[in-house]
Formats: C-alpha cells, sequence, structure tokens
C-alpha cells in the first residue's frame, strides 16, 4: 500500500475523532461505580502523593497519553504539544502508530524531537498487531524504538477496526504466536493494548503467560474504532456492516475488574472512555495502576501545550480530590477505599 492512502486514512480518523463522531454506544461503566465518602480525612490535600511507578520509572501522576492518529503535518503538531507537556506534567505518553513511518519513511511527527522536547519523560513507540506477521520483527520493533527514543513498544488489537475497515488487514492467522515471538526476543518491555473493545479475563493471562511487561485494557466506552471507519466509508454496505458493532466490547470498567483478577500482579492501564480525574480514581480502585487518556485530551492537543496541561492539571486536581474525599493518602491506599455496598 503506499504512503498517501494510509496518511489520509490516518487525517479522517482525527477529523471523526474530534468532530465527536465513531463515539461507543454504551459507556465506560465508571458511573456505576460509588466511592463511600470520608467526611473526616485525616490528610493534608496538598500532600496526598500521586506518584506510580511504570516501566521502571517514576511518574508524577498515573496517567499515559493514550496513542493517537493523524497525518504528518498534524501528527508532528500534536506530539510536539502532547511530548511537552508529558514534560511538565511528569506522565507518560504514547504514540500513534508508526506503520507508516516504518513502510515508508514518513516521519508522522515522530522523530527524535519528541525525545528532545521531552527528555525525562516514559515514551512508548506503537505498532498493530496484525503488523507481526507481515514482515514486522525485533529488528524493525527497534528500528521505531530508536526513531523516537522509546523506552517501550506498544503493539495494539484492533481485530474488530480491521475487519470494518475497507483496507483492513483481516488475516490474523499467527499473530499470536508472532506477538509471543517478539516479546521474548525484544530487549525492552512491550506493552500490549486493545483500541476500545477491552481486553478479557482469558486473553489476559494469555498475554501474561507471553510475557508482557504491560496491558491497557481499552475498554468499550470511549471511540468506537469499527464506527470510525464506518463513519470514513463512502459505501453503504461497509456502513451497514459497521453499525451493527455501536455496542460491541466490554466496558473499561468491567474488563479492569475481570483483568485485575486474572492477573493479579500484572501492570494494568485502564483506557477506553476515562473523561475526567474522577474516572480515573474509580479505575485505579477497579484494578488501574496507570490510566490513559486519548479522545478525550485530543482536542487540547490541537489547541497549544498550555491546553493540554491545563486539561490534566483539572484530571490531576479531580483525581486528588477523590483520594482527599476517600481518605486515601497515596493510590495504594485508593486502590482499597471502600465502594458503596450496592456496587460491591
Amino acid at each position: 500500500m503506499s504512503e498517501e492512502p494510509i496518511l489520509a486514512r490516518k487525517d479522517q480518523h482525527l477529523d471523526i475523532v474530534l468532530q465527536g463522531r465513531g463515539r461507543h454506544a454504551r459507556d465506560a461503566g465508571f458511573d456505576t461505580v460509588h466511592f463511600v465518602h470520608e467526611a473526616l480525612p485525616d490528610l493534608d490535600h496538598a500532600k496526598i502523593d500521586l506518584g506510580a511507578d511504570f516501566l521502571g520509572q517514576r511518574l508524577q501522576a498515573p496517567l499515559l497519553i493514550s496513542s493517537m492518529t493523524g497525518g504528518p503535518a498534524r501528527a508532528g503538531d500534536i506530539n510536539a504539544r502532547l511530548a511537552e507537556a508529558a514534560q511538565h506534567l511528569g506522565i507518560a505518553l504514547a504514540v500513534g502508530s508508526q506503520r507508516a513511518a516504518l513502510e515508508h519513511g514518513a516521519a508522522s511527527g515522530l522523530d527524535g524531537g519528541l525525545r528532545r522536547r521531552a527528555p525525562d519523560t516514559p515514551i512508548l513507540a506503537n505498532i498493530g498487531a496484525a503488523q507481526l506477521t507481515r514482515g514486522f520483527g525485533v529488528d524493525e520493533a527497534r528500528r521505531i524504538m530508536e526513531a523516537i527514543g522509546a523506552d517501550a513498544l506498544i503493539v495494539h488489537l484492533n481485530p474488530l477496526q480491521e475487519a470494518c475497515q475497507p483496507e483492513g488487514d483481516r488475516d490474523w492467522w499467527g499473530v499470536g504466536a508472532a506477538l509471543e515471538a517478539l516479546v521474548r526476543r525484544l530487549d525492552a518491555p512491550v506493552v500490549v493494548k486493545e483500541t476500545g473493545a477491552g481486553i478479557s479475563a482469558s486473553t489476559a493471562r494469555r498475554l501474561a503467560d507471553m510475557g508482557v511487561a504491560a496491558i491497557d485494557v481499552a475498554g468499550a466506552g470511549g471511540s468506537n474504532w469499527a464506527l470510525i471507519e464506518g463513519e470514513r466509508s463512502s459505501g453503504a454496505e461497509d456502513r451497514s456492516h459497521a453499525a451493527v458493532f455501536a455496542d460491541w466490547g466490554i466496558p473499561t470498567a468491567r474488563a479492569l475488574i475481570e483483568a485485575r483478577r486474572a492477573v493479579p500482579h500484572l501492570l494494568l492501564i485502564g483506557s477506553g472512555g476515562v473523561r475526567n480525574g474522577l474516572d480515573a480514581a474509580k479505575a485505579i480502585r477497579l484494578g488501574a495502576d496507570i490510566v490513559g487518556q486519548a479522545a478525550g485530551v485530543l482536542q487540547a492537543a490541537t489547541i497549544s501545550t498550555e491546553a493540554v496541561v491545563s486539561h490534566f492539571q483539572t484530571v490531576v486536581r479531580q483525581l486528588r480530590t477523590a483520594c482527599f474525599c476517600t481518605g486515601s493518602a497515596n493510590l495504594q491506599a485508593l486502590k482499597r477505599a471502600p465502594l458503596q455496598a450496592e456496587q460491591i
């Protein structure tokens, strides 16, 4: 496939998300979770510790700017702002798919400039799982990581999107074996994430057995990539095919609960429909160690670095207040904060 269609598709994806189209028909499940309010917290709000360990580095807050997409001109500006904001805030950054850069040398804003803008930030490279049976292996993984100075590699699972995308990669035979081979051979952490349909308990166990460093459940409740592909399709049959998957997937809250039970000691990232800091607190209580957000910050990322910083400062403030009002001095305490009885 030539470079131009791939980059045009990425720009279409970006426009659809920015316009608020392609939203999942189900919510992430956070509205059904309610903390028990602590009316007498013996805490100093300002001294609550929101620090979190992530792949050998310490974050100032348990937040990951999740993978976004876009053509080279727009992605360059967006990634620069996200990197600067991540550095300022002390949080982690994951880039969008680097397939175009790998296949065609298209920068897509993903070059050494990210590391210069964010020298102390954990940065994660990104490739689709379907590429693992199409010539992408350890050497290619090292190349895309070196290109942006990444600390780890994300491999994203998007079978529903590929099935609904007119140009999608639908032959996934052997992808699991190829993923395991990459995980075991690459001398860097591999994070596996879904893209909005969730990861089940059985798949979480399978990934843990492969030796992945972390799992991002990326559940239903945010962007629905089946619907996004339907939105960009010019064919009525393709749109009709995608539309029936409007409510497909495991809601993020449920995916976190099930994954944490399945892999009690593995690093878990909770993303998919995380709207604010209270949702982030609920995700942590349900099993997440780190919380990811993509579409929720995308609008800010098109404006300025300052807008991204302001967005996440609000998220951090909300998360801190949730800790304060549950009597949680740190994130470990938040993980044990009582929930209202009807939710247990």
